[in-house]
């Protein structure tokens, strides 16, 4: 229970959002601890090529499988497709408790539940039947993990000019082209990709766009490169090819030329989890700075006596308060069958903007120590400064919200 928050969360999920914590409490921090020099120390984390090695990888599957088994990982995957079904307010709720309690260095936890780039969600709800028989029991398990190939290097935040085709082949199709900043594409395996398969509709931006369910170990698909970020010699970002790879109709996502809409729910889900991983992550930084500050003494006095010190934490507390109120906003109008265009964006581009100043304060507040590993406050500030421009950049967003107002939105 949140004291600050007027905003009171039903039952069914509170209840499932302690029993995340609980379960985060036995299953995720533990293997952080006992394998915490392999999971922090990037030279032992990622071999020669950049990849996760395979002890890692089968840790992040452990944390898959134990939390699908405990009920937990498919909590928002829709009841069609045998998840929990429980919406965008549980999923936000239970993503700002996991990141508030396992803070910016366990980066463990963001595989607790099924995010929709990297595990089931509606994204995969119009799978074909033998997609629900062959893959979706393996995905909803945590035994196999998929990815989201949509960003290329000519297509960005344009989506629209996504140049991967799909071109008919007999009764399926041949697909090539290049994939950029996919998420865990070098572990994953399944890749639902978007391709052309109608130029002009495409070129019109009134379709044209499908998508397809591919297995990573097809012929013709390759990792080309992992994307290295941030200084580390590896990281889950990989560049990927495609080179006539054969697609099958079975392997169509929803209907012909309409998958981009499939792409864009996805995007949506990201900007949920996004706004809840940074009030989650900054609250857990402000509360450090906050301990932090009346232990620590400069001058004869504890630095939290100074206003240098306390009040831009004053102000980060103000600015995380307000993100987690437009977050959970958000995700309630989204529950009540609204749309929430304008809401979700505020939400997402807000708590970001935010959670990157809070996080920097934090740094700031630490002195010197807030650069350590030890802290992960520096761990928090990459995670934090990354999502400022996944699911959509600030500036994306921005232009979101006022193309909303222009068009008569103007609620607030």
């Amino acid at each position: 229970m949140n004291d600050a928050i007027g905003f009171v969360l039903p039952d069914e999920v509170e209840a499932v959002v302690e029993g995340v914590e609980a379960f985060t409490r036995a299953e995720v921090i533990p293997r952080w601890e006992r394998h915490h020099e392999l999971l922090e120390d990037v030279r032992q984390r990622y071999d020669d090529r950049g990849r996760y090695v395979d002890e890692v990888v089968a840790i992040i599957r452990e944390i898959r499988m134990a939390s699908a088994a405990a009920g937990y990982f498919n909590l928002a995957v829709p009841e069609s497709m045998g998840g929990g079904g429980l919406g965008h307010l549980a999923y936000y709720a239970a993503w700002e408790r996991i990141y508030h309690l396992c803070g910016g260095a366990n980066w463990l936890a963001q595989f607790t539940i099924s995010h929709w780039a990297f595990g089931p969600s509606k994204v995969l709800e119009r799978v074909s039947d033998r997609a629900r028989v062959d893959v979706l029991p393996g995905m909803m398990a945590g035994e196999t993990m998929m990815c989201f190939g949509m960003s290329e290097p000519d297509a960005g935040s344009d989506a629209t000019r996504i140049r991967t085709r799909a071109v008919p082949d007999g009764d399926g199709w041949r697909l090539s082209g290049r994939k950029i900043w996919t998420t865990h594409v070098p572990i994953a395996q399944w890749i639902i990709v978007l391709a052309v398969t109608d130029p002009e509709r495409a070129a019109a931006r009134r379709g044209g766009i499908s998508a397809f369910l591919v297995p990573t170990d097809a012929e013709g698909f390759a990792v080309e490169q992992i994307i290295r970020m941030w200084g580390e010699p590896g990281g889950p970002e990989a560049e990927s090819v495609f080179d006539e790879v054969r697609v099958e109709p079975w392997q169509l996502v929803g209907d012909l030329h309409e998958g981009f809409a499939i792409g864009l729910s996805g995007v949506s889900l990201g900007r949920i989890y996004n706004s809840a991983r940074s009030v989650g992550l900054s609250r857990w930084a402000i509360e450090k700075s906050v301990a932090y500050s009346l232990q620590r003494e400069a001058f004869g006095h504890r630095i939290a006596d100074y206003q240098g010190v306390s009040f831009p934490l004053a102000d980060c507390a103000t600015e995380i308060h307000a993100a987690h109120l437009l977050g959970l906003n958000a995700a309630t109008l989204l529950d009540a069958g609204h749309r929430a265009i304008k809401e979700l964006s505020m939400a997402k581009a807000f708590s970001v903007q935010a959670g990157l100043r809070s996080i920097e304060r934090a740094m700031q507040t630490h002195g010197a120590m807030g650069f350590t590993n030890e802290l992960g406050l520096a761990e928090a500030y990459h995670t934090i400064r990354s999502i400022n421009v996944a699911d959509g950049t600030n500036e994306i967003l921005a232009r979101t919200i006022f193309q909303r107002m222009l068009g008569g939105d103007l609620a607030m």
